[in-house]
């Protein structure tokens, strides 16, 4: 398993927005869609704004791999639904971080966005 480097977490973890492109089932990859991204600890956490039906999302569940790019670190990764009771820790991670946005953080927190989030997992 590879590991995020810690100025890797700092540079992804401090970046406003992440692009993510999911891998199609042919291997090649979406075009990029800019995301939101949260660090909680040593992970790196996305969710879909639009809940399960975001289309980036529903192709992430589909290949479990991306391309991301954000902060400067460009890197394929996993994409796994967390087991880890870990739903309040990344609320308070999008509250603290996009808090400025509120129209924007509200959805963010609200149960279709949680049920769609996903860990990223460098490869």
């Amino acid at each position: 398993m590879t590991t995020w480097t810690p100025e890797e977490l700092s540079a992804v973890g401090d970046a406003g927005e992440l692009h993510i492109a999911p891998a199609r089932t042919d291997g090649s990859f979406r075009r990029p869609t800019p995301i939101w991204v949260v660090r909680v600890g040593d992970e790196l956490y996305v969710r879909s704004y639009r809940g399960p039906d975001g289309g980036w999302y529903r192709q992430a569940l589909r290949s479990g791999r991306a391309r991301i790019d954000a902060g400067g670190v460009e890197r394929e990764v996993s994409l796994i639904e967390p087991t880890d009771d870990v739903d309040a820790s990344i609320d308070d991670a999008y509250r603290t971080k996009y808090g400025r946005y509120s129209s924007y953080v509200a959805p963010m927190i609200a149960p279709p966005a949680v049920a769609a989030t996903l860990r990223l997992e460098p490869r």
